[in-house]
């Protein structure tokens, strides 16, 4: 990719991004300091890494409404495995990224092999994995103490987590998945017409089951960092995260309808939305009011969405006209 189309494709959003910090750094003396962007980066890795699996949810067409209650059950069998079980961390790791896999590949069967809208299975889901969650911690906060530590330590010198690295390095490696890979082409095409797809003899139900069950596994990763930011998990260990995940990949572009969307334009969505929860903090602005800016951005990220395709269809249609 050369600089302009670079610019052209990511330049908007990282505007929008650090136009907002500037907007806090004036409103907040203590707002642009080290420490401020440090507890932000702290906070990224769970959300960006389940926004990769969001993004191409949302390219398909689908939703996934239980990504929070999926972690906060994958969080829970991960510190049940050390603390009470005993099990060493590799162990429940996988115990953790293969339960993420378990529900994800349950949503995406369901809804593409019985034709049962997305929304619907994955709110089931949702209340499901909660149960779950419930059931595998006895509804108690359970902590590892120490045992995680080692994968929320900053990097001597940066500062930064290395959580966030290995963010980073999802980021990188699902927009190349979805921009330089087969794959990746035909979900964006799925999403843009299925029925195409299909007539020209390539199967698309096995590949949005996947799309389901790879969120599935990145949700089960997401949680350990959760786990290890936090030192503990419980139930509600992933409440709100959902919401979080699909505002930032509807916030980074994504199109709702499919077809359309970026996993990099995902991150800067999770960050916009991190900054406006630390810069809203600092102002003292009220709990209600946070929810309430977030909504708003959100509502007009759809907006913006919902434009842009009408302005580029009457485009084509005006050029079909001409031609």
């Amino acid at each position: 990719m050369n600089t302009k189309r670079f610019l052209t494709t990511y330049g908007p959003m990282f505007g929008i991004w650090i136009l907002i910090v500037l907007l806090f750094g004036v409103l907040s003396d203590n707002f642009l300091t080290t420490r401020t962007f440090l507890t932000i980066a702290g906070q990224v890795p769970p959300l960006v890494i389940i926004c990769c699996g969001m993004t191409l949810i949302l390219i398909i067409g689908g939703i996934d409404l239980s990504v929070g209650s999926v972690l906060a059950l994958s969080a829970s069998l991960l510190c049940v495995a050390l603390a009470r079980w005993e099990l060493a961390l590799p162990v429940a790791a996988f115990l953790a990224i293969f339960a993420g896999f378990l529900m994800g590949a349950f949503n995406g069967a369901i809804s593409v092999l019985l034709k049962i809208p997305s929304f619907v299975v994955t709110l089931g889901t949702l209340k499901i994995a909660f149960g779950l969650a419930m059931l595998v911690t006895a509804s108690e906060t359970v902590p590892v103490g120490t045992t995680l530590e080692p994968l929320a330590q900053r990097i001597s010198g940066i500062g930064l987590p290395v959580s966030f690295l290995v963010a980073i390095v999802f980021v990188i490696l699902f927009q190349v998945i979805l921009s330089k890979t087969v794959y990746g082409r035909y979900l964006v095409a799925i999403g843009t017409n299925e029925k195409a797809v299909q007539l020209a003899g390539i199967p698309t139900n096995l590949r949005k089951i996947s799309v389901y069950a790879i969120t599935g596994a990145l949700v089960g990763v997401a949680s350990i960092f959760f786990a290890a930011r936090l030192g503990a998990a419980n139930a509600d260990a992933g409440n709100g995260l959902e919401l979080s995940a699909i505002a930032a990949v509807v916030i980074g572009g994504t199109s709702l309808t499919g077809g359309r969307g970026s996993v990099v334009n995902s991150f800067v969505g999770a960050m916009i939305i991190l900054t406006l929860d630390s810069g809203l903090a600092q102002i003292g602005a009220a709990e209600f009011a946070k929810h309430m800016v977030t909504g708003i951005v959100i509502v007009v990220a759809v907006l913006l969405d919902a434009l842009r395709g009408d302005f580029l269809q009457t485009l084509k249609n005006r050029f079909r006209k001409t031609a």
